[in-house]
């Protein structure tokens, strides 16, 4: 790697770094402005793959998913490392008077048991998705049959400049691959039965990678 190169990904880890943490209370705007007011609408696009009852998601944000997963067949569970994200998304759910079932935790060391949950989402995730201790984590807690979602990507149609600088800044981020940083051998290697679809959203398309589970490892 460059020297250029590893000083843009230094400043734009440092960048997620202020929008997780200090700067969470911003989240909502940034995504609302960089998916043309799709944000919630890619989000919940997990929902019509999700198995109930038990249901994770690994870095929950501000809580829009958890909000939509509380509904009639699951029983949602979130999991962020931000404290900031965190109570964000508590007021958010005892707003819509949701019991709040949120864990401060990493993903790369869940603390739940064995086969806990039929189904794991993450959408837009940093690059602790790759982590190959994330990716054996998921699978210890995922119960047979089960399922992982993952919002990995999307595109927009304009070509007005704005949409043009949109699509350039998803690219250089790493929303462009399959999963982010375009590395994916851990996943390759997770046991799990992999695909992707594209979920058009409006004049949008969203990235989707699954996984799914159908027997124990031999």
């Amino acid at each position: 790697m460059t020297r250029f190169l590893r000083f843009w990904w230094d400043l734009i880890r440092f960048f997620f770094r202020l929008l997780y943490g200090p700067f969470a209370w911003t989240y909502d705007a940034v995504a609302w402005t960089v998916s043309l007011g799709q944000w919630t609408a890619w989000v919940r696009t997990v929902l019509g793959y999700l198995g109930g009852p038990r249901v994770l998601e690994l870095a929950h944000g501000p809580g829009h998913l958890q909000v939509a997963m509380n509904r009639p067949g699951l029983t949602p569970i979130g999991v962020d490392l931000s404290p900031q994200m965190g109570r964000i998304a508590h007021r958010r759910l005892q707003r819509e008077g949701m019991p709040p079932r949120l864990v401060r935790a990493r993903a790369q060391a869940l603390p739940f048991c064995d086969a806990a949950f039929r189904g794991v989402a993450a959408t837009f995730p940093t690059e602790f998705i790759i982590d190959p201790q994330t990716v054996q984590e998921i699978v210890r807690v995922l119960s047979v049959p089960g399922i992982v979602v993952i919002v990995a990507g999307c595109r927009l149609p304009g070509r007005d400049p704005f949409s043009l600088f949109l699509e350039w800044l998803y690219r250089v981020t790493g929303q462009r691959g399959l999963l982010p940083q375009a590395s994916e051998a851990a996943w390759r290697q997770s046991g799990l039965a992999l695909r992707t679809e594209w979920v058009d959203v409006g004049r949008t398309r969203v990235l989707l990678v699954i996984g799914e589970r159908f027997h124990d490892p031999v």
